[in-house]
């Protein structure tokens, strides 16, 4: 790669779309070519350095994603999924390389990004974090390692500000348990119990989520049998891991076809 990417944030004055937009202009590999916030956002037609509390950046705030996105080698998108599913199309027309970090995605939702996938780059997951996807790896080997007699409950904790649960990243974790017992997560998920349940199901893979404070991401995976209990976990203590690890993912799709990938094909795990 010889030139540097321009790279777009979504969402910009949002507490992930300020951290790109940091993690970007501190870095010699990339450039930030426009930062994105939606029509009547008081950050529109301001400098997006100076809105973030600090020395102007040269970068105008613009609620024009498309013309945006039309200038930029990848677009980074921490937003919403019906924003993330509009911005998936702008992208695709410009053959940007669509790096989505939102959570909270319906299964419906995620195949709508078919159709752009068809024609760019699209890297989605639910963590972008190193430790978190080799986390996933060791629990898919752990699940697949242990038989029924291990109950297995994912435990995640994040910020009061959080608007979705279980997290992705909590469901990333449960589909790779499911995975590595040869299920789908569909037909085993147990989560949101809550007054006389009954017994848990055997088999089952239990989700529970805490929320308070200002809680970056915490996430354990238990597997619990009689006598005996394994405990893998993973601890966030500075969001700055996930805006890192999205933008090594724009920098990794640059010279990749059209198509759907995800951390574990960045990273190479």
């Amino acid at each position: 790669m010889t030139h540097k990417p321009g790279i777009v944030i979504t969402g910009a004055s949002g507490r992930m779309g300020q951290m790109l937009i940091r993690t970007v202009l501190e870095s010699d590999k990339a450039t930030l070519v426009a930062a994105v916030e939606r029509e009547g956002h008081a950050w529109v037609g301001r400098d997006v350095g100076e809105m973030m509390g600090g020395a102007p950046a040269g970068v105008t705030v613009t609620a024009d994603a498309l013309e945006a996105f039309s200038k930029a080698q990848a677009v980074i998108d921490f937003t919403a999924p019906e924003a993330t599913l509009a911005f998936s199309k702008l992208a695709a027309q410009a053959r940007a390389v669509h790096v989505i970090g939102t959570t909270g995605m319906t299964d419906e939702q995620i195949a709508q990004l078919e159709p752009a996938s068809r024609h760019a780059v699209i890297i989605r997951a639910g963590n972008m974090s190193l430790g978190v996807n080799l986390l996933v790896q060791l629990t898919k080997k752990v699940a697949a390692a242990l038989d029924e007699d291990f109950d297995i409950e994912v435990i995640e904790a994040h910020h009061h500000h959080k608007v979705d649960a279980p997290s992705g990243t909590a469901l990333m974790l449960g589909e790779a348990a499911a995975e590595g017992r040869g299920v789908k997560l569909a037909d085993v998920r147990d989560s949101g119990r809550d007054g006389i349940t009954g017994a848990r199901k055997r088999g089952d893979i239990g989700f529970t989520a805490i929320r308070g404070g200002d809680i970056v991401g915490e996430h354990d995976v238990l597997f619990a049998a009689a006598g005996e209990r394994i405990v893998l976990r993973h601890l966030a203590t500075d969001r700055a891991i996930f805006a890192r690890g999205a933008l090594k993912a724009a920098l990794w799709g640059q010279d990749k076809g059209p198509g759907q990938y995800d951390m574990v094909d960045v990273l190479g795990l």
